[in-house]
């Protein structure tokens, strides 16, 4: 543990980006934020971070491995999440989470979990709500734009870089094999952050490479949305800016004959009665 009360460095924090949220915050992740950034993204507060991380990990140490079931859908979560099951015995499920899984006793993948550990709750949606059915509690990765209905833990945390989730999977490890007395001190853990950064190379990351979906540009849907809408925005605002213009200069040039107009009729009205005098 860290002087300054984090299972790492601070400056480890940082530099992995665990703290770096999107542009888009809900009601349930508002306790957890830190601040707003200029360029709007929301920031999460990293004590609060780092306590929530070693609450799960002193909850996981509670269960048997092969009584936890982490679900991870995306690739950055499911490289990291099979490294820390190779390590501690826990088991993972990547990719899509099939309806199921943890509800109907004849299907193929059957699992009867006792504590389930989802990294993305939009993604892994459907294993939250079949852990509800069951009473099974449920851990988290949140990011300021997720909703934390039916999650009994909540981890804030960026749940989409390479970096952020390498470094959670590397604190948990660590702190489970000590728990557990395969380690007997931090020097004892001969792994770095790289081995659970390193990308494997999967069915499921050469299908996102293919269809041009690089995991290292992973945007939530939402972000993607927002930034539409800003850009139409903008570009419905400068629109609206032409056209208040163009009417300015149509009603100026319109002033302009108007006043012109008024100012010959008076001169010819002037001459008029000049005339008439003489």
């Amino acid at each position: 543990m860290d002087k300054t009360g984090l299972p790492v460095s601070q400056d480890l924090f940082l530099e992995a980006g665990v703290h770096i949220g999107t542009r888009i915050k809900t009601n349930d992740m508002k306790k957890f934020i830190f601040k707003k950034r200029d360029d709007g993204l929301y920031i999460l507060d990293l004590m609060k971070t780092a306590e929530r991380i070693m609450a799960a990990t002193k909850l996981l140490s509670k269960y048997p491995p092969n009584e936890i079931l982490v679900v991870a859908s995306r690739v950055y979560s499911g490289n990291a999440a099979m490294k820390f099951s190779k390590l501690t015995g826990v088991p993972v499920l990547q990719g899509r989470f099939v309806p199921g899984t943890t509800t109907n006793l004849s299907s193929k993948q059957f699992q009867e979990p006792k504590l389930i550990f989802v990294c993305d709750p939009k993604g892994e949606r459907e294993a939250i709500m079949e852990s509800a059915k069951n009473g099974v509690p449920v851990i988290a990765l949140c990011d300021t734009d997720n909703e934390t209905k039916f999650v009994d833990l909540i981890i804030p945390i960026n749940n989409k870089g390479r970096r952020s989730l390498a470094l959670l999977f590397y604190i948990m490890s660590r702190e489970i094999l000590l728990s557990q007395g395969v380690i007997k001190s931090y020097k004892d853990f001969k792994y770095d952050v790289s081995f659970f950064e390193k990308l494997e190379e999967t069915e499921q990351a050469k299908e996102e490479i293919e269809e041009g979906q690089e995991p290292a540009q992973e945007t939530s849907q939402e972000t993607k949305e927002e930034a539409k809408a800003e850009t139409s925005e903008k570009g419905e605002t400068t629109e609206r800016e032409k056209k208040t213009e163009s009417e300015k200069e149509i009603k100026g040039g319109e002033k302009e004959k108007k006043e012109e107009g008024q100012t010959k009729k008076a001169k010819g009205k002037k001459k008029k009665e000049e005339g008439q005098n003489e």
